[in-house]
């Protein structure tokens, strides 16, 4: 009768444990992995409310699986997260859900079986969720994304027309009074009409105008971060909001963000946004950093068909048609029919017309900061390319620049450089008055 001994075996490189029987001329070989049965861990949790959709990221240290429902009366979302044990930070999830949010009341976590986490939404209306991963790029590890879209999104237009009040009528500026000639004198040329000495006052709009603020990145993607810590997405947020409440100040003129808060919107998003209220102008704004902290200066850009003005152009317009890897878009439900007619049908004329807008703009931007260049740029900004409204993308100042980057956080800064965008979108429309369009005011 044979003996049965046993082998154990180490590999160092896989750190994986072998246990080799030997019984009656048999091999039996059992593998052992520790590192295969230890749990994936949570590494920070995050929720990004916002009217469009609220986002509900895991970030972890491995590629986790998962799987999702609906449950109605009442409406809940039911995620299933395999390969999971529940930690202290994913527990920190309950508190992150705030009561403004608008679409999740509450959310409970709970081990609901062996290496099984379960997340339960309760939602205050139906979503249409999307649960997608992401992998490892620029500071984040693999993310776990959950986006909940609103079964009934509100129309835009009806949006935008009641955050500002605004009448279905467009605004009639009033006419001024008649005042009788006065008597010539001998010699003498009769007074100037008012009207003639206005020359540079705004023709009289014949409806409401509509102008698209884009304040760039936002929620998971931060943009370009100062030596001081400050964050591009909040340093534009603030000056995109500057620059609203500056706009609706003006007669028969309004204004839609394509985001209003902290949270992500894709870039093709951004261009649709736009289109859906028939914007007029699209304007983006942006801080961006560059690899050398000495760059500085403001500049303004429009599209380019031929490709970019200036090496440092092609690099930025790089940098910011990379933030969807950043921000996260969930490639498999991603409409890219809609993505390529919103890149690709850029026209001539929207082309010409954004180079009117970004003369106007940088002439007065000029005038408070030093400018990087002294003419308009061009590259292929993927947000600048709707086909049918006139573009432009500001570069507020360089954040990655330690000086610059106090101006930009400076309330009067940000005040000069709002005032600066009205004074160029104003010139723009004197010269260029808009033509009258079949569309809702």
């Amino acid at each position: 009768m044979s003996r049965s001994t046993e082998i154990r075996a180490k590999s160092v490189n896989s750190q994986v444990r072998r246990t080799v029987l030997k019984a009656g001329g048999t091999l039996l070989l059992s593998v052992f992995s520790p590192l295969s049965a230890q749990a994936a861990q949570i590494l920070a949790v995050r929720v990004w409310p916002s009217e469009d959709y609220t986002r509900v990221t895991l970030e972890n240290d491995t590629d986790l699986k998962a799987t999702h429902f609906l449950v109605k009366d009442p409406d809940r979302l039911v995620v299933d997260i395999d390969g999971l044990e529940l930690n202290a930070t994913l527990k920190q999830l309950v508190a992150k859900i705030q009561g403004d949010d608008p679409y999740i009341k509450q959310v409970r976590v709970g081990q609901n079986r062996p290496n099984v986490v379960r997340l339960v939404f309760d939602l205050k209306e139906q979503v249409d969720p999307q649960v997608f991963s992401l992998p490892p790029v620029a500071g984040y590890q693999n993310r776990l994304i959950f986006d909940l879209y609103p079964v009934n999104p509100p129309d835009p237009i009806a949006a935008l027309i009641a955050k500002g009040n605004w009448s279905q009528e467009p605004q009639q500026e009033p006419k001024a009074a008649s005042v009788p000639p006065a008597p010539e004198s001998p010699g003498k040329r009769p007074p100037t009409p008012p009207s003639e000495i206005a020359l540079d006052k705004p023709p009289q709009m014949t409806r409401m105008l509509t102008i698209t603020l884009d304040p760039g990145h936002g929620g998971e993607d931060p943009g370009a971060i100062g030596r001081g810590g400050n964050r591009e997405k909040d340093v534009v947020l603030s000056i995109a909001k500057r620059i609203k409440k500056k706009i609706e100040e003006q007669p028969n003129m309004r204004v839609m963000l394509t985001r209003d808060a902290d949270f992500f919107v894709p870039l093709p998003m951004r261009v649709q946004k736009a289109r859906k209220v028939q914007a007029d102008l699209f304007v983006s704004i942006h801080a961006d950093g560059f690899i050398e902290p000495t760059a500085r200066g403001s500049s303004v850009f429009a599209l380019s068909e031929k490709g970019a003005s200036s090496t440092t152009a092609r690099w930025l317009a790089n940098k910011e048609n990379a933030a969807d890897l950043i921000g996260g878009v969930n490639i498999k439900s991603h409409d890219q029919q809609l993505a390529g007619v919103l890149l690709d049908l850029s026209t001539t004329a929207q082309i010409n017309d954004s180079m009117k807008l970004a003369k106007a703009v940088l002439g007065e931007i000029g005038g408070i900061n030093r400018l990087h260049k002294g003419a308009v740029e061009q590259a292929g900004f993927a947000v600048l390319k709707a086909p049918d409204i006139p573009s432009i993308l500001i570069e507020t100042a360089f954040i990655s620049n330690p000086e610059e980057e106090a101006k930009l956080t400076d309330d009067a800064y940000q005040d000069q450089m709002a005032d600066a965008v009205l004074k160029g979108i104003k010139k723009y429309f004197a010269k260029n008055p808009p033509l009258a369009k079949n569309r809702m005011t």
